[in-house]
C-alpha cells in the first residue's frame, strides 16, 4: 500500500483527493503553483473536516491528525519521494503532458503516476512519459469525500500492477471502483453524463421543455438524483463544453457535439452556480 502521496493541483479536485487521502492515513504532499492556491487548498479541506466534525460523522482529534499529515509545497520537485502521484489540474492535454514528464523524471521507476482527468484519454498522457506502463486514470468525482465511486482507466500501455496498485489506494480512501479497460476519451461516466446533458441542452435549446421539465422528467421518470442542466449548473457550464468538446474532437460522435447555447453561455460568463446564473439562477 502506497504510504505517501503527493497530490499535484490543490482545487476542488485535488484538495477533496488530498483530504480523504490523508483521513486514511496517507501522508500527503499537496503542490499547486502559489501559496494562495495552496491556501484556499487547504482552507476548504479544514472546512470540509469542521463539517464532518459538527454532523458526528468524524472526530475532533481525527480531523486534527488528517490536516496534520497534509504538507503544502510549490516545488514539483517535492512528489520525487512518493509512492503515488495524482495529478488533478486543468482539462488541457498540454499541460497536463508537460506535468507527467517532469514526473516520469522526477520519481522512482515504482512510482504510480494517475491523472485525474475526466474526458481525456489516458494513453495521450502517458505518452509524455519514457514509462507509460505506470500511468493510469483516478477519476474521482465531486465533492471527492462525498461521492463512492472511482473511475479506473486503463491508458494502452498501462501495466496490471500499475491498475492493481492504483485500485488498492483508491478503495483504501473508501471509494468503490469500475475499470475502464478500453482509453476512450470521457470514458465511461463523462460519456454517459456528456451525451445526456447536449441532448437535455438541445431540448432546452429548441423549446421543446424549460430547465425545470427536463430536469423533473430525469428525476421522477429515471430516477436521478439530479437532473443534467442542474448538474451543468453545479459542474459548470464551462467545465461540461470543454469535456463533451474533447470526447467530440476524440470521436467525431455527432452526439457530443457541444450545443451553440453552451457556447454563448461561456462567452457570457453564465457558468452556472460559480458564477450565479446558469441554466438557473442562484
Amino acid at each position: 500500500m502506497a504510504k505517501k502521496v503527493a497530490v499535484v493541483g490543490a482545487g476542488l479536485m485535488g484538495a477533496g483527493i488530498a483530504q480523504v487521502a490523508a483521513q486514511a492515513g496517507y501522508e500527503v504532499t499537496l503542490r499547486d503553483l502559489t501559496e494562495q492556491a495552496l491556501t484556499r487548498g487547504t482552507d476548504g479541506i479544514k472546512a470540509s473536516f469542521d463539517r464532518f466534525v459538527a454532523k458526528g460523522k468524524l472526530d475532533a482529534a481525527d480531523a486534527e491528525a488528517a490536516l496534520g499529515r497534509i504538507s503544502t509545497t510549490t516545488d514539483l520537485e517535492a512528489a520525487a519521494g512518493a509512492d503515488l502521484v495524482v495529478e488533478a489540474v486543468f482539462e488541457k492535454i498540454e499541460v497536463k503532458q508537460e506535468i507527467f514528464r517532469e514526473l516520469d523524471r522526477i520519481t522512482g521507476p515504482d512510482t504510480v503516476l494517475a491523472s485525474n482527468t475526466s474526458a481525456i484519454p489516458i494513453t495521450k498522457i502517458a505518452a509524455a512519459t519514457a514509462h507509460p506502463e505506470r500511468v493510469v486514470g483516478t477519476h474521482f468525482f465531486s465533492p471527492v469525500p462525498m461521492m463512492q465511486l472511482c473511475e479506473l482507466v486503463r491508458g494502452y500501455k498501462t501495466s496490471d500492477e500499475t491498475l492493481a496498485r492504483a485500485r488498492e489506494f483508491a478503495e483504501g480512501v473508501g471509494k468503490t471502483c469500475i475499470v475502464v479497460n478500453r482509453d476512450v476519451a470521457g470514458f465511461v461516466t463523462t460519456r454517459l453524463i456528456s451525451a445526456l446533458v447536449v441532448e437535455a441542452v438541445k431540448l432546452y435549446e429548441s423549446g421543446v421543455a424549460t430547465a425545470e421539465d427536463i430536469d423533473t422528467a430525469c428525476k421522477l421518470g429515471f430516477g436521478h438524483a439530479m437532473g443534467p442542466l442542474a448538474t451543468t449548473d453545479l459542474t459548470g457550464v464551462d467545465i461540461l463544453l470543454h469535456a463533451t468538446g474533447n470526447i467530440y474532437a476524440e470521436s467525431q460522435d455527432e452526439k457530443f457535439a457541444p450545443p451553440e447555447i453552451m457556447r454563448r453561455m461561456v462567452d457570457a460568463g453564465d457558468l452556472g452556480r460559480k458564477s450565479g446564473q446558469g441554466f438557473y439562477p442562484h
